[in-house]
């Protein structure tokens, strides 16, 4: 391996490359989606001489799917890691210009998840240069849309279970790369996200009572939705790994006009699902408390966002072995479950056992001056090698 394919040398690469996820809204030009990202893929692997492919599945987006082969009687090794980042406004540094300092690397990206995917393409690259026999068959999978709508590994697991040429066989497990800082995600939230919406009669703001203001209604479902969010924190269902569920109102909008009685507002809400929750229950269970609450009408629109909770079953032999390999690199792993949402559920529920796992802090994710310890990249990537090639 050259110098070029060390970690430190990818991320920077990566850094370089703009793949923000507009996160539904209307953006076009340099800087959006993952095309570039793709593109670069795309000539790696082709300079490394790995058998890859990419999957268009909107202008802008599609997947870069790779595979290395091993010996027929080993696994197959699934490993994930999504091109996408979010939207870089507000960044106090220059977010595609990679700056390495005091053990770090920071840029947009950095974190979650291109140190991450660095850490994943040098390793395959080693793996790439070492007999078949001494490695398990793996899979890459470098999916688009991980932030909003995962319609990348969606469009992936379609191609998995219609016997897509590309795939062998199905893989035996997957490993998922999100910052966990080298711990092994075992159990994560799930979201459910959905708009409620109050509607009043609008007239002139100088005869307020011949109309009807949806703002005041929805004042009035918001105060209930607060506290029903302190009571999924003090006596809500909990799990043992992920704890309690919460709930979120983030976002409000209403009224034309200051001189308008409003007559529409609309809220979103964003829910943390726990494994064991069901989604159906979660919006029966939230509409009955408004109503109880409030005796306001409001509408509850279909929801926008679901995202699947990652269940701790059938992936504790996958975790064990991950985490005793991580243990002799760094001394410290354990298998954990976590707050935040990740595309794994999609994997697993398709009966493949599937764990999260990669360095950095999910505290750097999303941040104004995202970065990521460059130590840390370099023994996620050395791991990975050694996991791969233990089997």
């Amino acid at each position: 391996m050259t110098d070029n394919d060390s970690p430190l040398a990818i991320l920077k690469e990566l850094v370089r490359i703009p793949s923000q996820n507009p996160m539904g809204r209307e953006q076009t030009g340099p800087g959006w989606l993952e095309q570039g990202m793709a593109e670069w893929l795309c000539r790696f692997f082709t300079r490394h001489n790995i058998l890859h492919r990419y999957d268009q599945i909107e202008s802008g987006r599609g997947n870069v799917i790779a595979r290395i082969d091993g010996a027929a009687d080993r696994p197959t090794i699934l490993v994930d890691a999504h091109q996408d980042t979010v939207p870089v406004a507000g960044m106090t540094i220059n977010p595609f210009d990679p700056l390495e300092r005091d053990g770090r690397l920071y840029g947009r990206g950095a974190c979650d998840v291109k140190g991450a995917m660095a850490a994943i393409l040098s390793a395959v690259v080693r793996l790439n240069h070492i007999d078949p026999r001494s490695r398990a068959n793996v899979i890459v999978s470098m999916t688009c849309d991980e932030e909003l709508g995962q319609i990348g590994v969606r469009d992936l697991m379609r191609r998995l279970a219609s016997g897509d040429p590309f795939f062998p066989r199905k893989p035996d497990m997957a490993v998922v790369a999100e910052p966990t800082q080298l711990d092994v995600v075992v159990a994560h939230k799930g979201v459910l996200r959905w708009r409620i919406q109050t509607d009043g009669v609008a007239v002139h703001s100088s005869r307020p009572s011949q109309g009807n203001s949806a703002i005041y209604a929805m004042a009035k479902i918001v105060g209930a939705l607060e506290r029903l969010a302190d009571e999924l924190q003090t006596s809500g269902p909990e799990h043992p790994l992920c704890g309690r569920p919460t709930l979120s109102v983030g976002t409000i909008n209403g009224g034309e006009s200051v001189n308008i009685v409003p007559d529409r507002c609309v809220i979103e809400v964003d829910r943390r699902v726990i494994p064991g929750e069901s989604f159906d229950a979660i919006l029966q269970e939230t509409r009955q408390w408004i109503s109880r609450q409030t005796k306001i009408e409001f509408q509850m629109l279909p929801p926008d966002t679901t995202c699947e909770p990652l269940l701790d079953r059938k992936n504790d032999s996958l975790a064990e072995s991950l985490v005793a390999t991580t243990r002799k690199t760094v001394g410290s792993s354990r298998p954990i479950g976590v707050a935040f949402t990740t595309q794994a559920p999609q994997f697993a529920d398709a009966g493949i056992p599937t764990v999260v796992f990669g360095p950095g802090s999910i505290e750097q994710a999303h941040t104004k001056d995202e970065w990521i310890q460059i130590e840390q990249m370099d023994q996620c990537s050395e791991i990975l090698y050694d996991w791969i090639t233990g089997f």
